[in-house]
C-alpha cells in the first residue's frame, strides 16, 4: 500500500525525523528538523502554549489526505485533527458545513485553534463562504464557526492568513488572490474588507527568481503580523518587496484605511510573517533561501539560511524557538509523492 493510501485509510501519519545541533547566537544559526512528511504538501504551522504542534495541507491537488493534522512530538505521527471525519471533505472537494474543505492557515491562540478555510479548493473559485473553525484545545471540540459575510470576500478570493486581536475583539486576514485585508469582529459577527485593491495589498511583481529560475505567479497580500503592544498590523504581498503597516484603530468599519497606511521598509519577497515579544519581525527571503528578522531599530539580520530553508512558508513561536514550514512551492510543480515537506525550528536571537 503506498503512502497516500496509508494516510487516507490508516488515520495516522508517520513523521520523518532528524535532529541537528543548534548554532551559536552570533550570525545565522543552524535549523533543527522537528518533523517531515512525504508526499503531502504542508504550508502552515502553529504551536500552542502547551507545545502542541499543528500543521495544515492546502487543497491544491488530488489525493490530499488531510486538511489539518497534529504532529505527535514523540511518535512522529501526523494525526488528522480533530478527527478523520472533520477532514473527510478534502478528498472529493465536497463543500459540507461540518468538515474542512480548503484550509490555508492554522493559528493557536489563547487555548484555541483557529482554522482558516478558504472554501476555494484548487483555486477554482469560492464555493461557499470562507470561514474560521474555532476549536477548544482543552477538549478538542469545535466551539464556533465564524462565517465571512458577502461583503468580506469576492468569488475569486483566497483568504490566506490570520491574526487574532483580543484587545479589539477582531481577527485580521489577508486575501492573496483579490488584494485586500479582511476583518472579522468577534463581538458582533460582522465582517468586512479594508484596503480593497489598494496599492499596499497588491502584488508588485508577476514572478520571483529562485535558483536562477523564474517562478511565475502573482500573489497579493499574504503575510500578516500583529504588534499587540502597539496595536499595529503589518502586511506584505508575496510577490513584492514592500512591507506596509497600519494602526489597527483605522481598520474599524467606516474608516478610510487608505489614508493611514504607511510604508515601513523595502524587504525581500516573503510568505508568512510573525512578531516576537521583543518586537523582531520574522519573514522569509524566498528567492535566497533565508529566514530574516527586522529588529525594532529597523535593521535586518539573517536568522537561518541554506538548504534547510526551502520556501519558508509559515511561522510560529514557542519556548524561545521559531518554528517554520518548508512548503517547497516553487519545486512542487508535478507529482510530489517522493518529496518531503518539513517543519524546522531555530532559536530566537539572543536566546
Amino acid at each position: 500500500m503506498n503512502l497516500l493510501l496509508k494516510l487516507l485509510f490508516g488515520g495516522v501519519f508517520t513523521l520523518l525525523c532528524a535532529a541537528n545541533g543548534h548554532g551559536a547566537d552570533a550570525g545565522p544559526t543552524e535549523a533543527e528538523k522537528v518533523s517531515a512528511i512525504q508526499g503531502v504538501q504542508t504550508t502552515g504551522v502553529t504551536v500552542s502554549s502547551s507545545g502542541r504542534i499543528f500543521t495544515n495541507a492546502p487543497n491544491w491537488r488530488e489525493g490530499v489526505p488531510f486538511a489539518v493534522a497534529e504532529v505527535h512530538p514523540d511518535t512522529g505521527e501526523y494525526r488528522p485533527y480533530p478527527d478523520a471525519s472533520m477532514n473527510r471533505c478534502v478528498a472529493n472537494s465536497k463543500a459540507l458545513d461540518n468538515c474542512f474543505l480548503a484550509v490555508q492557515s492554522v493559528v493557536a491562540d489563547g487555548g484555541r485553534l483557529y482554522v482558516l478555510d478558504t472554501r476555494n479548493p484548487r483555486f477554482r473559485g469560492v464555493i461557499d463562504a470562507p470561514r474560521i473553525f474555532v476549536f477548544d484545545l482543552s477538549s478538542n471540540k469545535l466551539e464556533r464557526v465564524l462565517l465571512l459575510s458577502d461583503a468580506a470576500f469576492h468569488p475569486d478570493s483566497y483568504i490566506n492568513d490570520l491574526r487574532i486581536d483580543k484587545s479589539a475583539s477582531r481577527i485580521y486576514m489577508t486575501d492573496s488572490n483579490h488584494p485586500g485585508l479582511v476583518i472579522y469582529n468577534l463581538a458582533n459577527g460582522e465582517s468586512y474588507r479594508a484596503l480593497n485593491n489598494h496599492k499596499s495589498t497588491r502584488a508588485e511583481r508577476d514572478h520571483l527568481v529562485i535558483d536562477g529560475k523564474p517562478w511565475r505567479n502573482t500573489v497579493h497580500s499574504d503575510g500578516i503580523a500583529l504588534d499587540r503592544k502597539n496595536q499595529v498590523l503589518y502586511f506584505h504581498a508575496l510577490t513584492g518587496y514592500t512591507l506596509y503597516a497600519i494602526d489597527t484603530r483605522y481598520l474599524e468599519p467606516g474608516r478610510d484605511a487608505a489614508e493611514h497606511v504607511r510604508k515601513v521598509a523595502t524587504t525581500s519577497a516573503p510568505d508568512g510573517m510573525i512578531l516576537d515579544q521583543r518586537g523582531n519581525l520574522y519573514f522569509a527571503d524566498l528567492e535566497n533561501h533565508k529566514v530574516l528578522y527586522r529588529d525594532p531599530k529597523g535593521e535586518t539580520h539573517v536568522l537561518v539560511q541554506g538548504d534547510k530553508v526551502r520556501w519558508a512558508d509559515s511561522f510560529s513561536i514557542h519556548d524561545g524557538m521559531l518554528y517554520y514550514t518548508n512548503s517547497h512551492i516553487n519545486e512542487a510543480k508535478g507529482p510530489i509523492d517522493d518529496m518531503e515537506f518539513e517543519i524546522y525550528r531555530v532559536p530566537l536571537p539572543g536566546r
